[in-house]
């Protein structure tokens, strides 16, 4: 079976995407700070019949990323890294000039440094895999301006970046940087706790990243939208 390990992966689009790729079979490596909701989201994936490994700790931390690399290795390998985990900078967002600079260095720490390790990590079973995947789960604000996302857009502008590099020194892999759209997420709701306008459920958007899975289209940057237009 591939395996796969999903950060951020107690709720939102870890949960969401996690549980797709359970029903098809795929064991799992899940990740996430909170320990209670992480074990419920392990224990309903689980009910696909798949082999789900859940490891809470914080994607910052070096000996945690090893642990879960080490945890899919017992499962047979790495296919499939998804670098879900996000740190705003700030709760609610901010201007850039009241952005508190630790703020920054926590967005940076988690978005960019965190996901590069656990790729450095995961480096060796995914070139050995038949198919090996790195997706970056991207935002709009990485490459557009929008007043109040600056600290987080930029992380995640850093994070595209790296990606695109990755993609060239790997090119036996597929690596993609994947903006999701907006959708209704825990993440969202701390961002902007007064927009109350309803968006989209996480579960709505998986099917774009299963597409990329099925297709293996070159490595790069998609939008889920036009992903989930092109069906």
């Amino acid at each position: 079976m591939p395996v796969a390990i999903i950060t951020g992966a107690s709720k939102g689009l870890g949960r969401a995407l996690g549980a797709a790729l359970a029903e098809r079979g795929w064991d799992l490596v899940l990740d996430a700070r909170t320990g209670d909701v992480l074990q419920e989201a392990a224990k309903e994936l689980s009910a696909h019949g798949t082999r789900v490994e859940a490891l809470a700790g914080d994607v910052t931390d070096a000996g945690h990323r090893a642990e879960l690399v080490a945890a899919a290795r017992r499962l047979g390998g790495v296919d499939l890294l998804v670098n879900n985990a996000s740190a705003l900078g700030a709760e609610p967002l901010v201007r850039l000039d009241e952005l508190p600079l630790e703020g920054l260095r926590r967005a940076l720490e988690v978005n960019v440094v965190a996901a590069l390790g656990l790729a450095q990590e995961a480096l060796p079973l995914l070139r050995a895999s038949r198919a090996g995947a790195v997706i970056s789960v991207s935002s709009d604000a990485a490459a557009e301006a929008y007043e109040t996302w600056g600290g987080y857009g930029a992380s995640k502008a850093a994070l595209d970046h790296l990606s695109a590099v990755l993609a060239e020194e790997e090119p036996g892999l597929r690596v993609w940087a994947v903006d999701p759209g907006d959708m209704g997420t825990d993440l969202y709701a701390a961002a902007v706790p007064d927009d109350d306008d309803p968006r989209p459920e996480p579960a709505s958007v998986v099917p774009a990243f299963l597409r990329l899975l099925d297709e293996r289209p070159a490595s790069g940057r998609y939008g889920a939208p036009s992903l989930l237009e092109g069906r």
